[in-house]
């Protein structure tokens, strides 16, 4: 009774906000007590609202109240504290909305500290204490506080599931042993926990072997991703920088040029108005001595005539005169000429230069695309490809989805003349179209051609229109008891024994085409051949078939 009514105390001093004894008590006007800071930071939170309520009865008050240390209330804490009945049980120590509550407790219940699966019951500290002196008690299972414990129990039977069944993978308990799993393989729970614990380590070892992996992986790709923006940052850098000096120099080129001009026109314009104004003078001149010839011509006495006719008769010696004959007026033409020769030859260098300058671009993702090793890293781009019936020859069949295609000697029920079908040549394309980078496998048992190809290859025109490889718009492995590569109707015999499964990737950005021989056991990888191209057109997988019945090739499922 004494520990019930410490607790009751304990209660009571309480701050129904902060769960704690009070700190700097006050009491408002409807007569509850909190912490000071505790109910001003709620009634902050209610400044907005201009309306301030108490936690608890949800009185209002308008205006807000003031608060005032209740110097009572905060004396009688502190003896609270002094005579030692904070040693009850603090208000920690109870269940909240989020803890295991002790199922035994009445009243205000305390945190669980153990759940038992026997009892199927969380208990406190307190009432915990029989599974720990109790003989019998003793053998029962205690774990961590939980709330599922009824997960243990079967619905069916309201048994508590000490059985797994192995045949359907589940826990049961003794009654679903002998009724609805009866014949099945069942051990206990405990023993199915003790063997998969044993195979729960190794696959965890398993795990944290392949963790690191992964991590030591992560931080080389994030060191690859490090040292590919520096590259790019320096060389973007340089670039801008040779890009500027380059448009400076044509800049200052530019304004030579144009002072040049101007220098020489003023020149020449000064030299003209030169001429103008001597030429000037000379036809004032001409004209005032035409007027006097024209006075004297009309003098009748013949020794004034003469007199007056030997004065104006000598005439000042005349300037050079433009020559009369029609000429173009060209003085500048040909400095347009050298600047437009200059423009054209910066032209041709810019266009003999540039595809160079963005194939070294591209040739870094193809380095990425090169630096795949393993077939697990070709995995990570793993395509799902499925094959187009629209385009294949009707004497092919298919199965596995669209994914197998088999030869067979009657025409299958298909229209045969859809204009998208491959009419002279056993072959299909693949109904996605391949942008990226892109993996896949193909497995077969007969001669086999595995292409990529362009939508628009011919489809009824003559065999070199059609066949993959033998034209400008597909690209081809043929298996033919040997592998042999072929595009454009040119073969490269490749050397090696086939495992009957290729491996494809495609990089179409950075053109690039690979074909690996794949062991059965799909551990190794063979390199067989590589195209370092470029591709204008999003491609299409092809399958190719030499006729024979019953002959067949597989897209690999790889997901």
């Amino acid at each position: 009774m004494a520990q019930k009514g410490v607790q009751l105390d304990q209660e009571t001093f309480s701050c129904s906000i902060c769960l704690d004894l009070l700190k700097d008590p006050v009491a408002i006007p409807c007569g509850h007590s909190y912490c000071m800071n505790c109910i001003k930071t709620h009634w902050d939170e209610e400044d907005q609202k201009k309306i301030h309520s108490c936690p608890q009865c949800r009185q209002t008050f308008t205006p807000r109240p003031v608060l005032m240390k209740n110097t009572m209330l905060a004396d009688l804490v502190e003896e609270l504290k002094k005579t030692g009945l904070q040693a009850a049980p603090a208000d920690h120590c109870y269940a909240g909305p989020e803890d295991v509550a002790c199922d035994v407790c009445t009243g205000r219940k305390l945190k669980a500290v153990k759940s038992c699966l026997v009892c199927l019951v969380s208990y406190c500290e307190k009432h915990l204490q029989p599974h720990y002196d109790v003989a019998p008690l003793k053998k029962h299972k205690l774990v961590d506080p939980s709330k599922k414990l009824q997960e243990n129990i079967c619905s069916r039977h309201d048994e508590v599931m000490k059985m797994f069944c192995r045949t359907d993978q589940q826990c049961i308990c003794y009654l679903c042993s002998v009724d609805e799993h009866k014949g099945h393989d069942t051990v206990s729970a405990a023993a199915e926990r003790t063997e998969r614990q044993k195979k729960l380590g190794a696959s965890r070892q398993n795990i944290q072997q392949r963790l690191h992996a992964s991590k030591k992986s992560m931080k080389l790709l994030q060191q690859e991703v490090e040292a590919i923006n520096r590259s790019a940052d320096k060389t973007v850098e340089d670039s801008e920088k040779m890009f500027t000096e380059l448009i400076r120099l044509m800049e200052k080129r530019r304004s030579d040029v144009k002072q040049q001009i101007r220098s020489q026109q003023k020149t020449e314009v000064s030299r003209v108005k030169e001429l103008q104004e001597k030429l000037q003078q000379e036809i004032t001149e001409l004209k005032r001595k035409d007027a006097g010839l024209e006075q004297v011509s009309h003098i009748k006495n013949d020794t004034q005539f003469l007199q007056s006719h030997c004065l104006l008769s000598c005439l000042s010696e005349s300037i050079e005169l433009p020559s009369t004959k029609s000429r173009p007026l060209r003085y500048f033409e040909d400095v347009t000429a050298a600047v437009s020769e200059l423009r054209d030859k910066l032209q041709d260098a810019l266009s003999e230069k540039w595809p160079k300058i963005l194939r070294t671009v591209t040739e870094v993702d193809a380095l990425l695309s090169q630096q795949l090793r393993t077939r697990e890293e070709f995995l990570q781009y793993a395509c799902e490809i499925t094959l187009d019936q629209n385009t294949a020859h009707p004497f092919l069949v298919f199965s596995k989805g669209n994914r197998k295609i088999t030869t067979m000697a009657n025409y299958h029920m298909l229209s045969i003349h859809t204009p998208p079908r491959f009419m002279n040549t056993f072959q299909v394309l693949s109904r996605q179209r391949l942008t990226g980078r892109c993996y896949w496998e193909v497995e077969w048992d007969a001669i086999v051609s595995i292409a990529v190809a362009y939508n628009n290859i011919s489809r009824v025109g003559t065999y070199n229109e059609c066949a993959f490889g033998h034209n400008d718009k597909s690209w081809a492995l043929y298996w033919l008891c040997k592998y042999e590569f072929r595009h454009d109707d040119i073969n490269t015999p490749i050397p090696g024994k086939s495992s009957f499964k290729v491996g494809v990737f495609l990089d179409h950005k950075a053109g690039i085409l690979s074909f690996y021989n794949v062991d059965r056991d799909n551990e190794n990888m063979t390199l067989l051949h590589r195209v370092q191209t470029t591709f204008t057109q999003p491609l299409y997988a092809g399958i190719g078939l030499l006729f024979s019945g019953g002959d067949n090739a597989e897209l690999s499922k790889l997901k």
